[in-house]
């Protein structure tokens, strides 16, 4: 049947579709108001989505919106890499489940792909302030239960990460979506478990970043690649984010550059900012703290 609907209409569909898998619940506004259709249309979409559909939602008359069911199970299908690059960038619209125009762009995080109901339920958690129980392995010990309150998911440039509170080491760290399975929604949790607490999250610092001056020959070519200013890159990010970035760019983190191979092309000039930053255990050539990485 969807196939003999219009193009506009599916979209509106995916879009419900959309909402329900991974905030859990929306109200009729939103597709409104998303949209600009009247809400006759609107309403007609919904019963259309019902109809398609009866398992998926159930109205909450108090609330005056739709919630997803314990038996839910999508109408369409939501590729994983596309709905995270779009929740980065505060994009839902649904788009991609109904087969959106492809350009020629490839990832170089494309070998791990993150099952999509993990994200799901993570986001659901995070728009809907809720703690969740999973199953985690971990490179050290294997696989547990743990208790965590997500509030961020992060790409590092490989692989993605979900950024939340641990109850287990009542700390904030990393973790790998794809090592996560399992997710269950729990109660909402104690306000010293929130983004607001993670101070690593909400310090924001300016690594500066220079040719390396043992390797470069001719530091303008880099200066110009990276579009620094007076010879420098100031490029401002979260403490918690630091050691990603600086692996990512090969940045050489030694005291007096003495990384000396072809790929480390950048030296970080100001490294002493880094003594009170936690998760810099990658991050090139530093030596510091024992990681905070999941």
């Amino acid at each position: 049947m969807l196939e003999t609907i219009s193009f506009a209409q599916r979209q509106r569909l995916a879009y419900i579709d959309f909402c329900l898998l991974f905030k859990g619940a929306i109200y009729r506004q939103d597709l409104i108001s998303k949209f600009e259709v009247g809400l006759s249309a609107g309403s007609r979409d919904f019963s259309l989505y019902k109809e398609l559909a009866p398992s998926n939602l159930q109205y909450d008359a108090k609330e005056k919106r739709y919630f997803q069911t314990e038996g839910f199970v999508p109408l369409f299908e939501h590729d994983a890499r596309k709905t995270l690059v779009k929740l980065a960038n505060d994009i839902s619209d649904g788009f991609d489940a109904i087969g959106d125009i492809q350009f020629p762009v490839e990832s170089a995080s494309s070998l791990n792909v993150p099952d999509i109901f993990v994200v799901a339920k993570l986001v659901q958690a995070i728009v809907n302030n809720k703690a969740v129980s999973v199953i985690y392995t971990s490179l050290s010990s294997g696989s547990n239960a743990r208790e965590l309150v997500p509030h961020s998911i992060v790409d590092n440039g490989q692989r993605w990460h979900v950024r939340a509170y641990d109850r287990k080491t009542s700390s904030f760290r990393d973790f790998v979506l794809t090592r996560i399975s399992k997710v269950t929604l729990k109660a909402t949790p104690d306000m010293s478990e929130t983004v607001s607490n993670d101070i690593q999250w909400q310090r924001k610092i300016s690594l500066e970043l220079v040719p390396h001056p043992k390797n470069i020959q001719h530091p303008t070519a880099i200066e110009l690649d990276y579009g620094m200013q007076n010879g420098v890159l100031k490029v401002p990010v979260r403490a918690a984010m630091a050691g990603y970035l600086l692996r990512r760019w090969n940045v050489d983190c030694t005291k007096h550059a003495s990384l000396r191979t072809g790929e480390y092309q950048l030296w970080l000039r100001n490294q002493m900012l880094l003594t009170d930053i936690d998760n810099l255990a990658i991050a090139p050539g530093y030596i510091g703290e024992q990681t905070q990485y999941g």
